[in-house]
Protein backbone atom coordinates (compact mmCIF):
# COMPACT_ATOMS: atom_id res chain seq x y z
CA UNK A 1 0.00 0.00 0.00
CA UNK A 2 1.39 3.45 -0.81
CA UNK A 3 2.07 5.93 2.02
CA UNK A 4 1.38 9.23 2.52
CA UNK A 5 4.52 11.07 3.97
CA UNK A 6 3.65 14.81 4.94
CA UNK A 7 6.12 17.54 5.67
CA UNK A 8 5.35 20.72 7.85
CA UNK A 9 7.74 23.72 7.34
CA UNK A 10 10.06 25.18 4.77
CA UNK A 11 12.71 26.11 7.54
CA UNK A 12 15.82 24.25 7.85
CA UNK A 13 14.46 21.43 9.08
CA UNK A 14 11.35 20.67 6.71
CA UNK A 15 13.89 21.72 3.65
CA UNK A 16 16.60 19.24 4.97
CA UNK A 17 13.69 16.75 5.75
CA UNK A 18 12.47 16.59 2.29
CA UNK A 19 16.01 16.68 0.51
CA UNK A 20 16.75 13.25 2.35
CA UNK A 21 13.15 12.12 1.79
CA UNK A 22 13.55 12.56 -1.64
CA UNK A 23 16.60 10.32 -2.09
CA UNK A 24 14.93 7.83 0.54
CA UNK A 25 11.53 6.88 -0.19
CA UNK A 26 10.41 4.76 -3.10
CA UNK A 27 7.51 4.64 -5.57
CA UNK A 28 5.19 3.15 -2.19
CA UNK A 29 5.37 6.28 -0.93
CA UNK A 30 3.88 9.55 -1.95
CA UNK A 31 5.91 12.79 -0.42
CA UNK A 32 3.60 16.10 0.43
CA UNK A 33 5.33 19.45 1.78
CA UNK A 34 3.27 22.00 3.63
CA UNK A 35 4.39 25.63 4.03
CA UNK A 36 2.90 29.38 5.01
CA UNK A 37 5.72 30.67 2.04
CA UNK A 38 6.78 29.28 -1.28
CA UNK A 39 10.37 29.65 -0.72
CA UNK A 40 12.93 28.51 1.53
CA UNK A 41 14.83 31.15 3.81
CA UNK A 42 18.56 30.66 4.72
CA UNK A 43 17.38 32.41 8.36
CA UNK A 44 20.46 32.94 9.99
CA UNK A 45 21.18 34.84 6.93
CA UNK A 46 17.94 36.91 7.13
CA UNK A 47 19.81 39.82 9.14
CA UNK A 48 21.55 40.65 6.19
CA UNK A 49 18.25 41.96 4.51
CA UNK A 50 17.72 44.25 7.64
CA UNK A 51 20.80 46.49 5.84
CA UNK A 52 20.13 45.72 1.88
CA UNK A 53 16.70 44.15 1.38
CA UNK A 54 17.63 43.46 -2.53
CA UNK A 55 19.74 40.39 -0.16
CA UNK A 56 16.86 38.12 -0.13
CA UNK A 57 16.91 37.45 -3.80
CA UNK A 58 20.76 35.46 -2.75
CA UNK A 59 18.79 33.97 0.51
CA UNK A 60 15.41 33.12 -0.53
CA UNK A 61 15.12 29.56 -2.71
CA UNK A 62 11.37 28.62 -4.56
CA UNK A 63 10.44 25.12 -3.19
CA UNK A 64 10.67 24.27 -7.15
CA UNK A 65 14.26 24.31 -6.98
CA UNK A 66 14.02 22.05 -4.10
CA UNK A 67 10.84 19.59 -4.11
CA UNK A 68 11.28 16.89 -7.13
CA UNK A 69 8.53 16.81 -9.79
CA UNK A 70 6.57 14.06 -7.78
CA UNK A 71 6.36 15.96 -4.62
CA UNK A 72 3.27 17.82 -4.02
CA UNK A 73 4.02 21.13 -2.12
CA UNK A 74 0.90 22.75 -0.44
CA UNK A 75 1.12 27.04 0.45
CA UNK A 76 -0.87 26.95 3.47
CA UNK A 77 -0.62 27.44 7.11
CA UNK A 78 -1.00 24.69 9.28
CA UNK A 79 -3.09 25.16 12.00
CA UNK A 80 -3.41 21.73 13.99
CA UNK A 81 -2.64 18.05 14.02
CA UNK A 82 -5.20 15.64 14.33
CA UNK A 83 -3.05 12.21 15.50
CA UNK A 84 -6.88 10.40 15.90
CA UNK A 85 -7.67 11.16 12.42
CA UNK A 86 -4.20 11.27 10.82
CA UNK A 87 -5.08 14.84 9.27
CA UNK A 88 -3.06 18.14 9.18
CA UNK A 89 -5.68 21.02 9.31
CA UNK A 90 -5.18 24.18 7.30
CA UNK A 91 -6.14 27.73 7.38
CA UNK A 92 -7.43 27.90 3.68
CA UNK A 93 -7.21 24.50 2.15
CA UNK A 94 -9.14 20.82 3.20
CA UNK A 95 -6.98 18.49 5.41
CA UNK A 96 -4.39 16.35 4.00
CA UNK A 97 -3.87 13.10 5.45
CA UNK A 98 -1.20 11.49 6.28
CA UNK A 99 0.42 7.99 7.40
CA UNK A 100 3.26 9.72 8.25
CA UNK A 101 4.31 13.60 9.16
CA UNK A 102 7.09 15.11 10.07
CA UNK A 103 6.61 18.51 12.25
CA UNK A 104 8.97 21.01 10.95
CA UNK A 105 6.88 24.34 11.35
CA UNK A 106 9.96 25.85 13.60
CA UNK A 107 9.12 28.83 16.22
CA UNK A 108 7.53 31.67 17.51
CA UNK A 109 8.56 34.15 19.32
CA UNK A 110 8.72 33.95 23.15
CA UNK A 111 7.72 37.57 25.30
CA UNK A 112 8.12 35.67 28.70
CA UNK A 113 4.64 37.64 29.75
CA UNK A 114 6.20 40.99 30.01
CA UNK A 115 4.06 43.95 29.75
CA UNK A 116 3.62 45.91 26.21
CA UNK A 117 6.61 43.76 24.58
CA UNK A 118 4.45 41.46 22.16
CA UNK A 119 2.77 44.89 20.70
CA UNK A 120 5.08 47.23 21.11
CA UNK A 121 8.17 45.34 18.90
CA UNK A 122 9.55 43.81 15.98
CA UNK A 123 11.18 40.25 15.98
CA UNK A 124 13.04 38.51 12.97
CA UNK A 125 11.63 35.35 12.93
CA UNK A 126 11.08 35.62 8.94
CA UNK A 127 11.75 37.45 5.56
CA UNK A 128 8.88 39.85 6.23
CA UNK A 129 9.84 40.61 9.66
CA UNK A 130 13.98 41.38 8.47
CA UNK A 131 12.11 43.81 5.42
CA UNK A 132 9.91 45.45 8.24
CA UNK A 133 12.91 46.01 10.70
CA UNK A 134 14.60 48.12 7.59
CA UNK A 135 11.72 49.93 6.58
CA UNK A 136 11.19 51.11 10.23
CA UNK A 137 15.15 51.64 11.14
CA UNK A 138 14.93 53.55 7.39
CA UNK A 139 11.94 55.57 8.56
CA UNK A 140 13.13 56.60 11.72
CA UNK A 141 16.73 57.59 10.71
CA UNK A 142 14.74 60.11 7.95
CA UNK A 143 12.64 61.55 11.25
CA UNK A 144 16.12 61.96 12.73
CA UNK A 145 18.95 64.66 13.17
CA UNK A 146 22.40 64.83 14.50
CA UNK A 147 21.61 66.06 17.51
CA UNK A 148 18.34 63.95 18.01
CA UNK A 149 19.37 60.50 16.53
CA UNK A 150 17.03 57.83 16.04
CA UNK A 151 17.20 55.52 18.94
CA UNK A 152 17.23 51.86 17.78
CA UNK A 153 16.97 49.10 20.81
CA UNK A 154 17.13 45.27 20.64
CA UNK A 155 16.17 43.01 23.28
CA UNK A 156 18.09 39.76 23.57
CA UNK A 157 21.78 39.35 23.07
CA UNK A 158 21.96 35.71 21.61
CA UNK A 159 23.07 34.86 18.02
CA UNK A 160 19.71 37.79 16.74
CA UNK A 161 20.02 39.99 18.59
CA UNK A 162 23.87 40.26 17.97
CA UNK A 163 23.49 39.67 14.50
CA UNK A 164 20.67 42.24 14.23
CA UNK A 165 22.71 45.25 16.00
CA UNK A 166 25.78 44.10 13.59
CA UNK A 167 23.39 44.78 10.37
CA UNK A 168 21.89 48.19 11.61
CA UNK A 169 25.11 49.37 13.03
CA UNK A 170 26.35 48.93 9.32
CA UNK A 171 22.98 50.90 7.94
CA UNK A 172 23.64 53.30 9.79
CA UNK A 173 27.68 53.73 8.62
CA UNK A 174 26.81 53.04 4.63
CA UNK A 175 23.96 55.69 5.10
CA UNK A 176 25.57 57.98 7.27
CA UNK A 177 22.72 57.78 9.69
CA UNK A 178 22.13 59.69 12.88
CA UNK A 179 21.17 56.64 14.89
CA UNK A 180 21.99 55.29 18.30
CA UNK A 181 22.41 51.24 19.14
CA UNK A 182 21.51 49.59 22.15
CA UNK A 183 21.87 45.93 22.53
CA UNK A 184 19.76 45.05 25.79
CA UNK A 185 20.57 41.21 27.81
CA UNK A 186 19.06 40.68 31.11
CA UNK A 187 22.01 38.01 31.98
CA UNK A 188 25.03 38.95 33.33
CA UNK A 189 26.68 38.92 29.69
CA UNK A 190 25.89 38.75 26.01
CA UNK A 191 25.78 35.81 23.99
CA UNK A 192 24.43 33.98 27.08
CA UNK A 193 26.10 30.01 27.71
CA UNK A 194 28.62 30.69 25.61
CA UNK A 195 32.65 30.51 26.40
CA UNK A 196 33.53 33.70 27.98
CA UNK A 197 36.66 34.06 25.23
CA UNK A 198 33.52 34.24 22.31
CA UNK A 199 31.22 36.45 24.48
CA UNK A 200 34.57 38.75 24.98
CA UNK A 201 35.49 38.78 21.66
CA UNK A 202 31.63 39.66 19.92
CA UNK A 203 31.38 42.38 22.77
CA UNK A 204 34.64 44.30 21.36
CA UNK A 205 33.41 44.28 17.68
CA UNK A 206 30.02 45.83 18.97
CA UNK A 207 31.66 48.72 20.93
CA UNK A 208 33.57 49.16 17.85
CA UNK A 209 31.04 49.20 15.94
CA UNK A 210 29.39 51.72 18.01
CA UNK A 211 26.57 49.26 19.69
CA UNK A 212 25.56 50.04 23.09
CA UNK A 213 25.53 47.06 25.41
CA UNK A 214 23.34 46.94 28.09
CA UNK A 215 23.96 43.55 30.24
CA UNK A 216 22.42 42.19 33.96
CA UNK A 217 18.93 44.06 33.78
CA UNK A 218 15.72 42.47 32.44
CA UNK A 219 12.93 44.52 30.84
CA UNK A 220 10.20 44.73 32.91
CA UNK A 221 7.89 46.26 30.37
CA UNK A 222 7.54 48.21 27.12
CA UNK A 223 5.71 50.92 26.04
CA UNK A 224 5.29 52.80 22.32
CA UNK A 225 8.56 55.03 23.17
CA UNK A 226 10.46 53.33 25.86
CA UNK A 227 11.11 50.19 28.02
CA UNK A 228 11.73 49.90 31.90
CA UNK A 229 13.82 47.44 33.35
CA UNK A 230 14.11 45.85 36.68
CA UNK A 231 17.01 48.27 38.40
CA UNK A 232 18.16 50.77 35.55
CA UNK A 233 16.49 54.01 34.08
CA UNK A 234 14.05 53.63 31.37
CA UNK A 235 15.70 53.62 27.51
CA UNK A 236 13.59 55.50 24.98
CA UNK A 237 13.32 53.97 21.61
CA UNK A 238 11.86 54.58 18.29
CA UNK A 239 12.68 51.12 17.04
CA UNK A 240 12.54 48.02 19.22
CA UNK A 241 13.43 44.40 18.08
CA UNK A 242 12.67 41.76 20.31
CA UNK A 243 14.91 38.12 20.08
CA UNK A 244 14.86 37.06 23.22
CA UNK A 245 13.33 33.90 23.22
CA UNK A 246 11.03 31.12 21.40
CA UNK A 247 8.25 28.99 22.18
CA UNK A 248 6.72 26.13 20.12
CA UNK A 249 3.78 27.13 17.50
CA UNK A 250 0.41 28.11 18.08
CA UNK A 251 -0.54 24.91 15.64
CA UNK A 252 0.30 22.25 17.94
CA UNK A 253 -1.07 23.67 20.88
CA UNK A 254 -3.79 20.98 20.28
CA UNK A 255 -2.20 18.55 18.75
CA UNK A 256 -2.39 15.02 21.38
CA UNK A 257 1.30 14.55 22.19
CA UNK A 258 3.63 15.16 24.47
CA UNK A 259 5.17 18.85 24.48
CA UNK A 260 6.14 21.41 26.48
CA UNK A 261 5.23 24.88 25.38
CA UNK A 262 3.73 23.89 22.29
CA UNK A 263 7.60 22.22 21.80
CA UNK A 264 6.91 18.40 20.94
CA UNK A 265 9.10 16.17 22.74
CA UNK A 266 10.77 13.38 21.11
CA UNK A 267 12.92 10.47 21.44
CA UNK A 268 16.62 11.01 20.18
CA UNK A 269 15.16 9.03 16.92
CA UNK A 270 12.67 12.01 16.74
CA UNK A 271 9.64 10.01 17.22
CA UNK A 272 6.75 11.39 19.59
CA UNK A 273 4.19 10.10 21.65
CA UNK A 274 2.71 9.26 18.77
CA UNK A 275 4.88 6.55 16.67
CA UNK A 276 3.72 7.87 13.19
CA UNK A 277 4.72 11.58 13.99
CA UNK A 278 8.41 12.65 13.85
CA UNK A 279 9.32 16.38 15.10
CA UNK A 280 12.53 17.86 14.32
CA UNK A 281 14.26 22.09 14.66
CA UNK A 282 12.27 24.25 16.70
CA UNK A 283 9.58 22.70 16.89
CA UNK A 284 10.79 19.81 18.79
CA UNK A 285 12.51 18.97 22.08
CA UNK A 286 14.72 16.06 20.96
CA UNK A 287 15.88 13.69 23.83
CA UNK A 288 19.76 14.47 24.07
CA UNK A 289 20.17 13.02 28.00
CA UNK A 290 20.95 15.81 30.24
CA UNK A 291 19.26 18.43 28.14
CA UNK A 292 17.56 18.64 24.50
CA UNK A 293 19.08 19.26 21.13
CA UNK A 294 19.49 23.05 20.82
CA UNK A 295 17.52 25.51 18.72
CA UNK A 296 19.93 25.80 16.45
CA UNK A 297 20.00 25.83 12.13
CA UNK A 298 23.43 23.42 12.64
CA UNK A 299 21.35 21.37 14.88
CA UNK A 300 18.82 21.42 12.29
CA UNK A 301 20.71 20.26 9.46
CA UNK A 302 22.21 17.40 11.78
CA UNK A 303 18.50 15.87 12.33
CA UNK A 304 16.86 16.38 9.24
CA UNK A 305 19.30 13.90 7.51
CA UNK A 306 18.66 11.27 10.18
CA UNK A 307 14.71 12.34 10.48
CA UNK A 308 14.32 11.88 6.93
CA UNK A 309 15.99 8.33 7.09
CA UNK A 310 13.49 7.30 9.60
CA UNK A 311 10.76 7.68 8.34
CA UNK A 312 11.87 5.62 5.36
CA UNK A 313 12.71 3.01 8.40
CA UNK A 314 9.41 3.49 9.69
CA UNK A 315 7.35 2.35 6.75
CA UNK A 316 9.71 -0.48 6.42
CA UNK A 317 9.27 -1.32 9.68
CA UNK A 318 13.21 -1.19 10.31
CA UNK A 319 14.52 0.11 13.22
CA UNK A 320 14.91 3.39 13.71
CA UNK A 321 18.30 5.30 14.19
CA UNK A 322 19.43 7.62 17.09
CA UNK A 323 20.61 11.26 15.97
CA UNK A 324 23.41 12.49 18.60
CA UNK A 325 23.85 16.55 18.09
CA UNK A 326 27.55 17.19 16.96
CA UNK A 327 28.56 20.67 18.06
CA UNK A 328 30.59 21.60 15.23
CA UNK A 329 31.33 25.16 16.49
CA UNK A 330 30.17 28.84 16.58
CA UNK A 331 30.29 31.58 13.57
CA UNK A 332 28.74 34.42 14.47
CA UNK A 333 28.90 37.69 12.41
CA UNK A 334 28.92 41.55 13.22
CA UNK A 335 28.14 43.68 10.09
CA UNK A 336 30.74 42.38 7.75
CA UNK A 337 33.18 41.39 10.64
CA UNK A 338 32.77 37.72 12.36
CA UNK A 339 34.03 35.79 15.14
CA UNK A 340 34.48 32.03 14.98
CA UNK A 341 34.72 29.34 18.36
CA UNK A 342 35.54 26.07 18.53
CA UNK A 343 35.38 25.39 14.93
CA UNK A 344 35.41 21.82 14.65
CA UNK A 345 38.07 20.32 11.60
CA UNK A 346 34.44 18.95 9.68
CA UNK A 347 33.85 22.58 8.55
CA UNK A 348 37.11 22.03 6.23
CA UNK A 349 39.70 24.28 8.39
CA UNK A 350 41.74 23.09 11.52
CA UNK A 351 43.54 26.18 13.59
CA UNK A 352 45.73 26.38 17.16
CA UNK A 353 42.91 28.76 18.16
CA UNK A 354 40.13 28.27 19.76
CA UNK A 355 38.09 31.71 19.25
CA UNK A 356 39.65 33.40 15.66
CA UNK A 357 38.40 36.77 13.45
CA UNK A 358 39.10 38.36 10.47
CA UNK A 359 38.52 36.68 6.94
CA UNK A 360 38.97 33.27 8.17
CA UNK A 361 35.69 33.74 10.22
CA UNK A 362 34.01 35.74 8.00
CA UNK A 363 34.93 33.34 5.06
CA UNK A 364 34.14 30.53 7.46
CA UNK A 365 30.37 31.97 7.88
CA UNK A 366 29.97 32.61 4.08
CA UNK A 367 31.18 28.75 3.40
CA UNK A 368 28.11 27.27 6.04
CA UNK A 369 25.61 29.04 4.19
CA UNK A 370 27.12 28.20 0.72
CA UNK A 371 27.26 24.41 1.94
CA UNK A 372 23.76 24.38 3.07
CA UNK A 373 22.56 26.83 -0.29
CA UNK A 374 24.39 23.57 -2.59
CA UNK A 375 22.99 21.27 -0.73
CA UNK A 376 19.19 21.88 -0.99
CA UNK A 377 19.74 23.39 -4.50
CA UNK A 378 23.12 23.34 -6.25
CA UNK A 379 26.69 24.94 -5.70
CA UNK A 380 26.09 27.03 -9.21
CA UNK A 381 23.03 28.77 -6.63
CA UNK A 382 25.50 28.75 -3.48
CA UNK A 383 27.63 30.60 -5.99
CA UNK A 384 25.88 33.34 -7.23
CA UNK A 385 24.68 33.91 -3.25
CA UNK A 386 28.06 34.06 -2.27
CA UNK A 387 28.68 38.15 -2.20
CA UNK A 388 25.98 38.55 0.04
CA UNK A 389 26.32 36.02 2.43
Amino acid sequence: MTENVVVLGAGYAGTGAINKLQSELGGNARLTWIADVDYHLVLHEAHRVIRDPDVRSDITFPTTQIADPSTRFIQDEVTGLDVDERTVELADGDDVEYDHVLIGLGSQTAYYGIPGLEEHSLTLKSLDDALEIHEAVSEASRDATRGEPAQVVIGGAGLSGIQTAGEIAEFRDEHRAPIEIHLVEALEEIFPGNDPEIQQALRDLLEEAGVQVHTDDPITEATADHIEFDEGEPLDHDVLVWTGGITGRDAMENADLEKEHNRVNTGANFQTSDERVFAIGDSALIDQGDQPAPPTAQAAWQAAEVAGENIARAIENRPLRTWEHEDKGTVVSVGEKAVAHDVKPAFGISLPVDTFGGLPAQNLKKMIAARWIADVTSWNEARKSWSSL
